[in-house]
């Protein structure tokens, strides 16, 4: 049996990265991986095949709606949706070799299987050639997540199908409906929609996106009906039924009335939840919560001290940037270091267009919290960069509190959301104020010039191009 100092369960992003970073600090690293590629949920079914088609679709949306107005004509233009979704799995493949070439550049062992606990040491691997044991002075579970459903709308993987399923559709819907208004519904529904589907949405809560910021909420929604998009809110999903080449919805609006609603497919987005199968954590006795999560303390410790966990199968945001500073975390915990998340200064971001993100506390939040806060915002259509790009729709809200002037919170939806977003983080990771971001010299033309439009909004209400 082989032994290591450090044995991980899963190689998505917070796994991986754990490896990378304990064997950069001098330990010996085993990883094992259920599949027979490396890089977990996010490089192969999320992240980065649901941005690869994001940006084809993005494309194609342009060439059929803006192209004319730059001058570029075409004779026909058609989305091939068989070579995007090959590009898409070139594009997963390429990144997976990747994690791989980081494995062996590291010295990190790799093993196939799925990997369950005999005792708080000792891992069984079993792979297709049978079963192995391994050996860890410590263990990381970093087994991440798969999507949620629930009941009445269970997935078949047919016509009522997860992001999964939707990265894999071989024909563009006529119509699809989706069950969230989340980051993952939102995400997908872009994707048919730009390239021709009629898309509908299905929510419980009474607004998209409902954990961020209000405003956000609001203006995004009047940009997704602009483009088409219809909601049905406050609505409960009773049953999807599949009828052979199309699926009936039936839900209960907020007047407890009954709603059907028809379409090609039902793409079924309410979230994901920890994926802990296989692992056996009965047997050294680890219970999980409620959720189905791994509890951890402070440490990212479980309840046995050499046994830790990260990413989507313990608490907090199901994002990979955030299981990448676990892994890190992690990793630098065992080697006898002290490192820190700050886990209010993790951004998230939702990948349609125009882009959006945030980072801090939400407008409501900080008023539940009884914050004296003041608030500057800035539309993008202002910006002399956005008319050139023809990308006028969204904001920037900047949020501090009224007497110290220091940072709370940045919402935004703008083009290239998803950079922007790290000056806010930068500037909040120091406790910059709105003043300081103000002093700060922003090349023109750019869409980097409403965050310090914002700030001077924040401060005395002096932003100069509205």
């Amino acid at each position: 049996m082989k032994n290591y100092d450090v044995v991980i369960v899963g190689s998505g992003p917070g796994g991986y990265v754990c490896a990378i970073r304990c064997a950069q600090l001098g330990l010996s690293v085993a990883i094992i991986e259920k599949y027979n590629t490396l890089g977990g949920t996010c490089l192969n079914v999320g992240c980065i095949p649901s941005k690869s088609l994001l940006d084809s679709s993005e494309h194609f949306h342009n060439a059929t709606h803006t192209f004319s107005d730059h001058g570029i004509e075409f004779q026909s233009v058609k989305a091939n949706i068989t070579q995007m979704i090959k590009r898409k799995d070139d594009v997963v493949s390429q990144t997976c070799a990747g994690v791989k070439f980081l494995m062996d550049k590291n010295k990190i062992e790799v093993h196939h299987g799925v990997g369950s606990f005999k005792n708080k040491n000792i891992i069984i691997i079993n792979g297709k050639n049978g079963s192995s044991e391994i050996s860890g002075k410590n263990i990381v579970i970093a087994t991440g997540s798969k999507p949620n459903f629930f009941a009445g709308m269970e997935p078949d993987k047919k016509r009522i199908i997860t992001s999964t399923e939707a990265l894999n559709l071989t024909e563009i819907p006529k119509k699809i409906v989706v069950i969230g208004a989340g980051v993952i519904g939102l995400e997908m529904g872009s994707i048919f929609k730009r390239l021709g589907s009629e898309v509908e949405v299905v929510e419980f809560a009474p607004s998209v996106l409902p954990t961020m910021d209000g405003t956000i909420s609001k203006e995004f929604t009047k940009i997704l009906k602009k483009d088409g998009f219809k909601f049905h809110m406050e609505h409960k999903v009773q049953s999807v039924i599949n009828k052979g080449k199309s699926i009936i919805i039936t839900a209960l609006n907020k007047k407890n009335e009954k709603v059907e609603i028809e379409g090609d497919y039902c793409l079924v987005a309410v979230g994901r939840k920890a994926y802990t199968a296989g692992l056996n954590v009965e047997n050294i006795g680890l219970t999980l919560n409620q959720r189905g999560q791994v509890e951890v303390n402070d440490y990212l410790q479980t309840s046995i001290p050499n046994i830790y966990a990260i990413g989507d199968v313990i608490r907090g945001a199901m994002l990979a940037h955030k299981a990448e500073e676990e892994g890190v975390f992690v990793a630098e915990t065992i080697a006898g270091q002290k490192p820190h998340i700050n886990y209010n200064l993790i951004p998230g971001v939702v990948y349609t267009w125009p882009e959006i993100a945030n980072v801090g506390k939400t407008e409501e939040e900080l008023v539940s919290e009884g914050r004296e806060i003041k608030i500057g915002s800035f539309p993008i259509k202002a910006l002399g960069r956005a008319r050139a790009s023809m990308d006028t729709s969204g904001l920037i809200k900047i949020i501090a509190d009224k007497n110290s002037d220091e940072i709370l919170g940045v919402h935004m939806i703008a083009p290239r959301a998803a950079d922007l977003i790290m000056e806010a983080v930068t500037a909040m990771e120091f406790r910059a104020s709105a003043e300081d971001l103000v002093r700060i010299c922003h090349p023109h033309p750019t869409y980097s010039e409403a965050m310090k439009e914002a700030a001077m909004d924040a401060t005395e209400a002096r932003a100069m191009h509205v």
